[in-house]
């Protein structure tokens, strides 16, 4: 009888219940909750394998999973060697984290299609389990397909491949909250929006001391109306 395989937020090996010999299913490496990009973005395909213990078999059989690469990605993206994508560390301040994600816009189809899109969600501090207001309404955003839909949303779009930018003010609401306003000038003729970054620096754990934007707000009415996300 056929196993159906989930993939558990742990490594191991777990019983399957059921008639007949007892069954084992093991699961391989799994993504880390930090990481919340489409598999080849910094993940590996998990393998489940389902163990027989029976006394009489005595055989272990495998069947890997490959997931498929998201359809917005370029054929060769796959292909050979790619530069290691920016993100965040502990090392940059407020106002560095927030240059490298507008510098990673301004160039947002180098060196593939919305490499920049890719860059501000590795610096994305929400939490993918939960609906988040980063973009201001709440929003599901655990899958960066969504998260980069938003960005090529009307309200957001100028900031692809922007020419200009201007910083209007930066503030630091206190020892670990920094909020920054930013003009941007369109790549399109008369297209210019301002939008509000907000990080906020994590205290403790493993992501200590790191700049992670809280939210990327349009400085005026924002999303308004449904969203095909």
């Amino acid at each position: 009888m056929a196993t159906i395989g989930v993939q558990f937020p742990t490594l191991g090996c777990f019983p399957r219940l059921g008639a007949g010999a007892a069954t084992k299913v093991c699961t391989g490496p799994v993504n880390h909750p930090q990481s919340r990009l489409p598999t080849g973005v910094g993940h590996r395909p998990w393998v489940r394998r389902r163990v027989s213990s029976s006394p009489l078999k005595g055989r272990t059989s495998g069947i890997a999973f490959a997931m498929e690469v998201p359809d917005f990605l370029p054929a060769t993206w796959s292909k050979g060697p790619k530069p290691r994508i920016p993100g965040p560390s502990s090392e940059l301040t407020a106002e560095e984290a927030t240059l490298r994600q507008l510098e990673a816009l301004s160039q947002n189809d180098e060196p593939y299609p919305d490499h920049g899109v890719e860059v501000m969600y590795r610096f994305a501090g929400f939490d993918p389990f939960e609906r988040s207001q980063y973009f201001g309404p709440f929003f599901d955003l655990g899958q960066f397909e969504r998260f980069r839909r938003i960005f090529h949303h009307a309200t957001y779009r100028v900031l692809l491949g922007h020419k200009e930018r201007r910083i209007l003010s930066s503030l630091y609401m206190s020892e670990h909250t920094f909020k920054q306003r930013v003009w941007i000038g369109g790549s399109r003729p008369g297209e210019e929006e301002i939008y509000e970054f907000t990080l906020v620096q994590r205290v403790g754990g493993s992501w200590d001391g790191y700049w992670l934007t809280d939210s990327l707000r349009h400085d005026g009415q924002g999303i308004t109306g449904g969203i095909a996300y």
